[in-house]
């Protein structure tokens, strides 16, 4: 690139700009991105606080769901504030430093879902095969030395993704064309090489995600082994009731990444504002869609608020 215009060199803010070529229809396409994010944030929390005072929800399987809960609230409140500013208000800067912070936020906590969901499969393998020692095997210590190992891993490995970022010099162009900041979407303003944070990215995504969903597959395929030995019929049903929430919410997180890729990677023809679109579900359709998913299929949760909210009633 000719440097004769730009200066090599952090710039002290971004330019977000929304949804591209839709700008006149920012405050219509808010409502249901906020509507997305209100029922986000308050059914997570319903699962947390029924999670934490409910001692019959002390189980690994809702441990589990609470880390779910918990890093699905940071990873849509990690762009939906900002995301909202936006169509709203037309807040579109955002501060260098903001940037790095909200690309950290976005990277290590997909990879912290994506453990979850390794986690909360292993759970349900042991349930199902061995269930006599699945208090034993699953202890409140082994949930804990799990969950942080989840949370170390994915803070861990972004961590470098994002010194790798903060190394690229940034020319004159500020301007991201999405409504939030992400590693290949500031990358791409950098006036430097940056075939290495490509190399890395990627490297740590299909490290990251290919162990994961290979185990989680692995640990179903057991699954479905030993419940087709069950004699009756009732058994294995409950046995396939009992994963049928961790299918569904497994299922939506994947595809919705790996068509948010598909699109970025072979969608060259389709307009802008639909590569922006499909990013935006990918933050806010798996964190609105787990709890209502739990809630509706998890008999113990789904007794508890309807407590709650008759009680509020009274």
């Amino acid at each position: 690139m000719s440097s004769v215009n730009s200066t090599p060199s952090h710039p002290s803010a971004f330019i977000l700009t929304g949804i591209p070529g839709m700008e006149a229809a920012h405050i219509w396409i808010s409502l249901p991105f906020s509507g997305m994010y209100i029922i986000t944030f308050f059914g997570n929390c319903i699962i947390l606080y029924a999670v934490k005072i409910e001692r019959s929800l002390h189980e690994p399987m809702y441990y589990f769901l609470s880390m779910l809960a918990a890093t699905d609230l940071v990873l849509s409140t990690s762009v939906s504030p900002k995301m909202l500013a936006i169509l709203w208000f037309n807040s579109r800067e955002i501060s260098f430093e903001a940037c790095m912070v909200q690309t950290f936020f976005t990277l290590s906590f997909s990879f912290i879902e994506s453990g979850v969901f390794l986690a909360m499969a292993i759970d349900r393998y042991v349930a199902i095969c061995n269930p006599l020692r699945h208090s034993v095997i699953l202890s409140n210590q082994v949930i804990i030395r799990l969950g942080l190992a989840i949370l170390i891993r994915g803070l861990v490995l972004s961590i470098p993704d994002c010194f790798l970022l903060i190394r690229l010099p940034f020319c004159s162009n500020k301007v991201i064309s999405f409504p939030y900041c992400g590693t290949g979407n500031v990358t791409k303003l950098a006036c430097a090489d940056f075939l290495i944070n490509i190399v890395y990215g990627l490297a740590i995504t299909i490290l990251v995600v290919g162990f994961d969903v290979t185990f989680i597959a692995l640990s179903y395929v057991m699954i479905l082994r030993v419940a087709f030995r069950f004699p009756s019929r009732a058994a294995r049903l409950k046995a396939f009731s009992t994963c049928s929430s961790h299918v569904c919410v497994i299922l939506m997180f994947y595809m919705l990444a790996l068509f948010t890729y598909l699109t970025n990677r072979f969608g060259h023809n389709l307009p802008l504002y639909v590569h922006v679109i499909v990013a935006i579900f990918y933050f806010l359709v798996p964190p609105m869609f787990n709890p209502i998913v739990y809630a509706m299929k998890t008999k113990q949760i789904r007794s508890h608020v309807l407590r709650m909210i008759c009680f509020n009633r009274s």
